[in-house]
């Protein structure tokens, strides 16, 4: 009479393996970012561009000036606005759209680029146009922690490193991999993604990388496989826990 009620016990454990056998490695590692096949190709380095080139979806200041700068030109004045401070955002088509000259191609073009070519429209209306541009919405993105430490940080000049960015954000964690950083920049359908170990010092001349707006920096973390299998298979122990009273209970 002992031995069917060991099968039942073994029936418990076995549905037990099955519950544990399920968990896989992409439930243990669910929340995961920016995961790449070990044979992906990044991106190659190349001299960082130190000026900054307008893209769409930027936010700009702009600032007219006749007389080469020697008097602010209320713009509003041919708009019946208020004086005031403005913001233009550049369109989806790298477009912008400007008092008194409408829609211009502004994307892709450097500050002082930019602002050369609208001292020449502007011109048709002001004496000696000065025009002075900064964009106002810089930023990147810091996982520094993978996804579980997220910041994000203004570009507050356009000389920010890499090294910079990840300082400001917090530093590298105990759990972080120093050696496996990820760079993410442009359209994320189709992005470069640039590697990075700052673990040795030789290879920090490559880690002195210019950012630019709307960069991704991520940080890989160390699988903290224990922990996560611990936390996932606690639910199982619970019901094998329970399974075995009720069998103490009622099937000896």
């Amino acid at each position: 009479m002992k031995i069917p009620q060991q099968n039942n016990l073994l029936r418990i454990v076995a549905i037990l393996i099955v519950c544990i056998s399920a968990v896989s490695c992409r439930t243990i590692n669910s929340n995961e970012m920016f995961k790449t096949d070990p044979e992906f190709k990044y991106s190659e380095f190349k001299p960082s561009e130190k000026e900054y080139k307008i893209q769409p979806f930027d936010k700009l200041d702009v600032k007219v000036l006749a007389n080469d700068g020697f008097k602010l030109v209320d713009v509003s004045q041919t708009t019946g606005l208020a004086q005031t401070s403005f913001s233009y955002s550049v369109e989806y088509d790298g477009l912008v759209k400007l008092p008194t000259i409408g829609r211009v191609q502004i994307s892709g073009k450097t500050i002082r680029e930019a602002e050369d070519m609208l001292e020449e429209k502007y011109k048709e209306f002001f004496v000696d146009p000065f025009i002075l541009i900064s964009v106002t919405n810089k930023r990147i993105i810091v996982f520094s922690g993978g996804s579980a430490a997220g910041r994000v940080i203004p570009l507050a000049n356009d000389n920010y490193t890499l090294i910079e960015a990840i300082a400001e954000a917090g530093g590298i964690s105990d759990f972080s991999q120093s050696h496996k950083i990820k760079l993410l920049r442009g359209d994320l359908t189709n992005p470069e993604v640039f590697l990075f170990n700052v673990r040795d010092l030789k290879d920090m001349k490559s880690a002195n990388f210019l950012l630019q707006a709307n960069d991704i920096i991520y940080v890989e973390s160390r699988p903290k496989y224990a922990s996560k299998v611990i936390s996932e298979i606690a639910p199982y122990i619970g019901l094998l826990t329970s399974a075995l009273f009720i069998y103490g209970l009622f099937l000896r």
